[in-house]
């Protein structure tokens, strides 16, 4: 087994989430979910809500982050030992989008915190 370092193991993780997000739940790849799923209405305190729904344990794979970052983890973690040099060029796309998106998310976040304090302070 080959040693791998700290930033490439850092890369890999991000990479892996980056990989996992797009699969379970970017518009771009709604075509390979679509299949596997259907919407069903259901009943709530704030009225009726549409949930997608998965038909199969595929699809159920394609909705559940949990089970496609494992299978994202075992993908790009095998492929990195097997084939490093191809390999890492898709990890360091995927690890600088990983990194970017939870900045992204952290400002976001922060962003409304902000709007939310300064609204609360406007009515007072």
């Amino acid at each position: 087994m080959r040693d791998i370092s700290w930033m490439t193991y850092i890369m890999l993780i991000l990479a892996s989430y980056r990989l996992t997000h797009l699969i379970v739940f970017d518009k771009i790849t709604e075509f390979i979910r679509k299949p596997f799923v259907k919407k069903v209405k259901v009943e709530t305190d704030a009225g009726t809500e549409t949930k997608e729904v998965p038909t199969s344990m595929f699809g159920y794979l394609l909705k559940c982050y949990w089970c496609a970052g494992v299978w994202s983890a075992i993908l790009l973690g095998g492929a990195y030992l097997l084939f490093p040099k191809v390999t890492f060029v898709f990890i360091l796309i995927f690890s600088i989008a990983g990194g970017q998106s939870i900045i992204e998310t952290f400002v976001g976040v922060n962003i409304k915190k902000v709007d939310y304090f300064s609204n609360l302070k406007k009515k007072e």
